[in-house]
């Protein structure tokens, strides 16, 4: 029988905000939820054998949300368990109303990839209350010490990648030759972004400072360069504007460093179309989508990083296990684990401004022309059909 939990007077407070959006609405129609007009707190942890997953990703806009959903689904039902998957569209007040849905349906364990990993507070705290473990999956969320794991891949080795890139490819350390270089970051909610950001500028730091880099736009700040919810069409539009602004005629820009591909993508359209030089630009990306992949092989994209989103969504799915089963895991984890790729163990770098987050990191991939059939279509990620279209394999 389900047990009702008291709602002290803390939760209740940090609640509010999320009981005055959904009070008096329907949760979620979906034949998997069922409508739930009252409030109350339910503990559903009982007896009946069934174990649910609760999986909230942020958006089906990013092609890589929708590989990460599928492999975390197939992944935990292989594994006996129930999964309810949601994308919240990049709405803050419908993840949370998601999350809801699946603590009051039962759910045993959270996996959840944030909107904006600093809103959420409201409803970890009831996820507290219920007892459901949450695992913060590649944003990490913040200002909570509700969160009990975090996985992802080593987010600031992945602006370093791309920053290592252009200084090889722009020859910094073997000409004396200025270049100009502009930036294009990421989503300012998203923390990850910070993460990307602040590898990248840490390491093209001393070729800023010495003069061998120089923005031209003078735009350098995380919130200068952001990108609302890595919109394609907000990069091409800010890249335009300062294509017009300060490459007029034959001003020459060598590279624009992208923090992911969908702000690749914008970039390389803007260059295409507002670029008046003929020099060729070297623009970085990350998570090597089809599109990117295309533009890697043709050219108009030097590089991507890659993240193998199948072995994030294999250490998540095997850490929510452990979870359930009422472990604690550690470093041994890992060893214990026995996958056939790198992870590390980390419990000083992701602090959420809370806690710091324990947490399982990836190693990401840096991907160019040159080792792209290697990394990408050898090891079976990516295939061409007979046509000789790409498309995603894995």
């Amino acid at each position: 029988m389900k047990k009702v939990i008291p709602v002290i007077l803390l939760i209740a407070l940090l609640a509010t905000c999320v009981f005055v959006s959904v009070k008096n609405k329907n949760y979620n129609t979906d034949e998997e939820f069922t409508q739930r007009p009252e409030l109350a707190v339910v503990d559903n942890h009982s007896d009946d054998g069934r174990i649910i997953v609760g999986i909230s990703m942020p958006d089906r806009l990013l092609e890589r949300w929708n590989h990460d959903g599928t492999y975390l689904r197939a992944q935990f039902e292989k594994n006996g368990c129930e999964v309810f998957l949601r994308y919240a569209n990049n709405l803050i007040d419908t993840q949370m109303n998601d999350i809801l849905t699946m603590i009051d349906n039962g759910a045993d364990l959270l996996v959840i990839a944030a909107v904006d990993g600093a809103a959420i507070t409201p409803v970890l705290e009831i996820a507290r209350s219920s007892n459901v473990p949450v695992i913060a999956y590649d944003r990490l969320i913040m200002d909570t010490d509700v969160v009990n794991y975090y996985v992802s891949f080593d987010n600031y080795k992945v602006g370093v990648l791309q920053a290592e890139y252009l200084i090889d490819a722009l020859r910094l350390n073997h000409s004396a030759r200025t270049r100009n270089i502009e930036f294009v970051t990421g989503d300012p909610v998203d923390n990850n972004a910070r993460y990307f950001y602040n590898g990248a500028m840490d390491t093209l730091r001393p070729y800023l400072e010495n003069g061998k880099l120089k923005v031209l736009s003078g735009q350098t700040s995380f919130y200068e360069t952001s990108t609302s919810q890595w919109s394609t069409d907000l990069s091409q539009q800010r890249l335009q504007i300062i294509l017009n602004s300060y490459y007029p005629n034959n001003a020459r820009l060598d590279a624009v460093l992208c923090a992911n591909d969908s702000t690749a993508l914008g970039a390389v359209r803007a260059l295409e179309s507002d670029y008046n030089g003929s020099n060729t630009v070297y623009v970085t990306g990350q998570d090597c989508d089809v599109a990117n992949v295309y533009n890697i092989i043709d050219g108009s994209q030097g590089m991507s990083v890659f993240k193998a989103l199948q072995q994030e969504s294999v250490v998540t799915v095997a850490l929510g296990l452990s979870l359930l089963e009422g472990n604690t895991p550690g470093e041994d984890f890992i060893s214990q684990s026995n996958w056939a790729f790198n992870c590390s163990y980390n419990t000083t770098d992701y602090f959420n401004g809370t806690k710091i987050v324990t947490s399982y990191l990836l190693e990401p991939i840096p991907i160019t022309s040159k080792n792209i059939e290697k990394e990408l279509f050898d090891n079976g990620y990516y295939r061409r059909n007979s046509a000789g279209l790409i498309y995603s394999a894995k």
